[in-house]
C-alpha cells in the first residue's frame, strides 16, 4: 500500500474470544485478519485479546507475551499495516495489561494500560502504566489507551494535538450506554477521531459483551457502529480534523495542567 498522509484506513475486528487459549486466539485473529480484502493501515484487535478479560495472569505461560509480539509482527509485515491489541505481558516479574503497536517495518510500541478495573480486581493482578503514548503512523498522530481508561478525561485529554484517540476493550453489556457516551464525549472534547474496538460473546465468568465497536468523528457524529462478530472498515481524514479545529477553535481554550501519580 502506498503511504497517504491524509487518509488512514482502519480495521476494527470485533470478535468474541477464546477463555485463557492464546494458540486458539492467534489463529482465530490470523484468519479474520486474512479475510480482509481490502488494503488498510491499521488493523486494531480487542483488549486482552489472547485470552479474555482474565483475572487468573498466572494461567497464562510467562512467555505468551512475546510469543504474541512475534505473531503480531508477522501480520503488521505481511498486511503492510500496523496492528494494534493488548494482551497478558509478563515482564520483570510482574504481569501487565500491555497493549502493543506493532509496525510493518517490525518496529513496535506499548502502553501498560494506567486505569486498572479495580471493580474485577484487575488492580490487584496487574501493575498499572504511568506514561501515556502517542504514536505518530503514516502522517497520522494516534493515542491508543485500553478499556477503563475511557472514564477518565483527563489522562485522554488531548495536550499534545493528536489526531485520534482509540480505545480497546473488553466492555461489558450493563455498562454499553456509558461506552458509546464517553466515546462520543471524547471525540468532541478532544476534537479527534475516537475508535472504541469492544468484543462480543460472553466469557468464562458470565459477562456478556454487545460489541459496539465504533468510530465517532471529531464533533462527535458517528460514523460507524456495529454489534455483532465482523470487521468493518472505516477511513478518517486529516483535511476533517484540520478544517474543524481551524473553523472552532476549542482546543486554544483549554486548561493546561500537569499530571502526578
Amino acid at each position: 500500500m502506498q503511504q497517504n498522509n491524509s487518509r488512514l484506513k482502519i480495521a476494527l475486528i470485533q470478535s468474541s474470544l477464546h477463555w485463557e487459549n492464546p494458540n486458539a486466539n492467534r489463529d482465530m485473529f490470523g484468519n479474520k485478519i486474512e479475510q480482509i480484502e481490502q488494503d488498510v493501515d491499521l488493523i486494531v484487535l480487542p483488549e486482552m485479546f489472547t485470552t479474555g478479560f482474565t483475572m487468573s495472569p498466572a494461567n497464562i505461560d510467562i512467555h505468551e507475551g512475546v510469543i504474541t509480539l512475534d505473531w503480531m509482527k508477522k501480520i503488521a509485515t505481511c498486511k503492510n499495516s500496523a496492528i494494534i491489541g493488548s494482551t497478558v505481558f509478563h515482564d520483570n516479574g510482574n504481569y501487565y495489561n500491555r497493549l502493543l503497536v506493532v509496525k510493518p517495518n517490525g518496529e513496535y510500541e506499548s502502553y501498560d494500560k494506567r486505569h486498572t478495573f479495580t471493580l474485577a480486581g484487575e488492580h490487584e493482578k496487574y501493575t498499572a502504566g504511568t506514561e501515556r503514548l502517542i504514536v505518530n503512523f503514516r502522517g497520522f498522530a494516534i493515542c491508543p489507551l485500553v478499556c477503563y481508561d475511557l472514564r477518565f478525561p483527563v489522562w485522554s485529554r488531548n495536550t499534545e494535538n493528536f489526531d485520534v484517540l482509540l480505545y480497546t476493550a473488553n466492555w461489558p453489556t450493563p455498562r454499553i450506554n456509558a461506552w458509546d457516551a464517553l466515546l462520543k464525549a471524547r471525540a468532541i472534547e478532544n476534537m479527534v477521531y475516537c475508535v472504541g474496538v469492544n468484543r462480543v460473546g460472553i466469557d468464562e465468568v458470565g459477562h456478556l459483551y454487545p460489541g459496539h465497536s465504533s468510530l465517532y468523528d471529531p464533533l462527535g457524529g458517528l460514523i460507524s457502529l456495529t454489534e455483532k462478530e465482523e470487521t468493518i472498515i472505516v477511513e478518517i481524514e486529516k483535511e476533517k480534523i484540520d478544517l474543524v479545529r481551524k473553523k472552532l477553535r476549542f482546543l486554544n481554550d483549554r486548561d493546561h495542567f500537569t499530571l502526578s501519580n
